[in-house]
């Protein structure tokens, strides 16, 4: 047996394409996403048509970040301050943290043992917040059903807005994660799948909504210069009430990411062959319970998560410290069960 002697907690190097295309940029002196010559596409226009068509949205704008770009959805689906959003309870604060950036409040909703929205909660605090919007994140790469999620969603009158920044390319009973939703948002931020430091993107097929966040974003009335946005009437109405939050992407990110998107089938693939072999490795004990993956989800490989059910939280927090020891970075996201610990 070799021993793993890399690091399991930092990402592969940015590839020699994007390498020279960065510094193609860098020439130009021509970062921002509009300084164009007539006539010319930029980096940032090739890169949102690029993900549209690879993504199979009708819209696609690049961002500065996927939280902006959760605000952007937000403020463009009609979120106002004091508007009630659920969402998961497992999660990363910028999630919450976009809902207040908005003036909006979190309502948390539970998870299942499987890291999933807990969807009978989710039908109970629908009733009991009468919250209109879900912020729903597909956490640590894992979807729940898609299908159910929808169907409670259309009936109480809830819109949904997908945060995938762990799901790029998973796909629902064969339907690309971030395409259930009215909006979905996506990260490129370095522990990414794309990585560019920072960055982010929103998908959608609503023209209105294209259109306000393309806006939102900063667009100086430029809007006709984004490579996967909506025609010039669909902006005759938002641009006299939409802000300028000024979110662009600038032209060096987008370099960076375009050749990273033209392998990015490749890469899930050897993702996904880490992630089975690393689950193969851990699923013989005993005392370690894997994620279940039903077969509905076609999953991509990041980061991997497991259950110790029978742990106490002392026995938690001891397993944490023996693999920090030894070089492997474990996160815990606890909570009591009436077996141990989660």
């Amino acid at each position: 047996m070799r021993k793993f002697t890399g690091s399991f907690t930092q990402q592969e190097a940015i590839p020699e394409t994007a390498i020279d295309a960065a510094v193609e940029v860098l020439r130009s002196g021509r970062l921002h996403r509009y300084n164009l010559a007539p006539g010319e596409v930029g980096e940032v226009a090739a890169l949102e048509a690029e993900y549209r068509d690879w993504h199979g949205s009708g819209f696609c704008l690049a961002v500065t970040s996927g939280g902006q770009a959760i605000q952007i959805a937000l403020r463009a689906c009609g979120v106002v301050p004091g508007d009630q959003v659920l969402t998961n309870a497992f999660t990363l604060a910028p999630v919450p943290g976009a809902i207040a950036a908005v003036g909006a409040k979190p309502v948390l909703v539970e998870i299942d043992r499987n890291l999933r929205l807990d969807l009978a909660d989710l039908i109970k605090k629908i009733a009991s917040s009468g919250a209109k919007y879900l912020l729903l994140s597909h956490m640590r790469g894992h979807l729940c059903d898609m299908d159910r999620v929808m169907a409670i969603c259309d009936v109480a009158g809830v819109t949904v807005i997908e945060d995938c920044a762990h799901t790029m390319g998973a796909r629902w009973n064969d339907t690309r994660s971030g395409n259930f939703g009215k909006a979905a948002c996506f990260s490129t931020q370095t522990y990414k799948h794309l990585n560019s430091g920072e960055g982010g993107f929103l998908t959608t097929n609503d023209t209105d909504l294209a259109a306000r966040a393309t806006i939102m974003s900063g667009s100086y009335m430029l809007y006709g210069r984004h490579g996967a946005g909506p025609d010039a009437d669909a902006f005759d109405q938002v641009r006299y009430e939409t802000p300028n939050c000024s979110a662009r992407i600038d032209a060096l990110r987008a370099a960076i990411l375009r050749p990273q998107l033209a392998g990015i089938d490749t890469n899930i693939r050897r993702w996904n062959e880490r992630y089975r072999a690393v689950e193969a490795g851990i699923s013989w004990q005993n005392r370690i319970a894997v994620i279940e993956r039903p077969p509905e989800e076609t999953y991509v490989g990041s980061s991997i998560q497991f259950r110790v059910p029978n742990f106490s939280k002392e026995q938690c927090l001891e397993l944490l410290r023996t693999a920090a020891d030894r070089g492997v970075e474990l996160k815990w996201f606890g909570r009591a069960e009436p077996d141990g610990f989660t």
